[in-house]
């Protein structure tokens, strides 16, 4: 029961992210410290020269970019050593797949060979393996709070899109107050907070505000300029 516990521990969303030190292919870091005043997005993979998790690398490392943009860095980690997972980037540049090729990753790759930081994380399910990482994914803020938690299946990629939405709609309710509904995608109308007061929400009904609207006094939106 302890052994099951301790592998089943997970950090919650809202809680500060556990702090550690580990070995990357980017040299030392120290986790979430190095990166105060970023976001980031650490994920977890089951293993090196494995296929989903060389195209989900592939496409990762490719739209990189896209991410920094945000002020948002990616961090890598498996159960395996620093030189398997150099072997790997190294190969995964000589890889062409789905109009990308000469692929290089830059964001660290985390070697976990004794599974601390993948036990620390909640990153090992007994359900699915006890020797490999299932595929994780925290999105921990500037102030080094985790904001968003997703798992998925050993047999199932990851859609690099989602991720990008996700970390643009949590800096959207930062910045602006709102929450995003269902399907959301940047440029989309918001949420507004549901009114705390009757008085509130009869004014959120009254109100001749061209850029607000209400389908009811508990479900208002904000039009977003396109």
């Amino acid at each position: 029961m302890c052994e099951e516990q301790q592998y089943n521990k997970l950090p919650l969303i809202g809680d500060k992210a556990p702090e550690f030190e580990a070995v990357t292919t980017q040299g030392t870091i120290s986790f979430p410290s190095d990166y105060k005043g970023k976001w980031v997005i650490l994920f977890s993979h089951p293993a090196d020269f494995t296929p989903v998790c060389t195209t989900e690398f592939m496409t990762f490392a490719h739209r990189s970019k896209e991410l920094e943009e945000l002020n948002c860095e990616l961090v890598g980690l498996s159960i395996d050593s620093l030189y398997a997972h150099i072997a790997w980037l190294r190969k995964i540049q000589d890889i062409e797949w789905n109009g990308m090729k000469n692929v290089e990753v830059k964001f660290p790759l985390i070697e976990d060979i004794k599974m601390d930081i993948a036990r620390l994380y909640g990153m090992l399910q007994p359900g699915a393996s006890n020797t490999q990482a299932v595929r994780c994914v925290y999105f921990i803020d500037p102030k080094g709070i985790i904001r968003c938690i997703m798992y998925y299946p050993m047999s199932t990629g990851r859609n690099f899109d989602e991720m990008k939405r996700v970390v643009i709609a949590l800096q959207k309710a930062d910045r602006d107050g709102v929450a995003t509904p269902a399907n959301w995608q940047p440029g989309d109308d918001t949420i507004i907070p549901t009114a705390g007061s009757c008085g509130t929400a009869k004014e959120r009904m009254e109100s001749k505000d061209e850029s607000k609207y209400c389908l009811d006094w508990f479900l208002c939106f904000n039009k977003e300029k396109k």
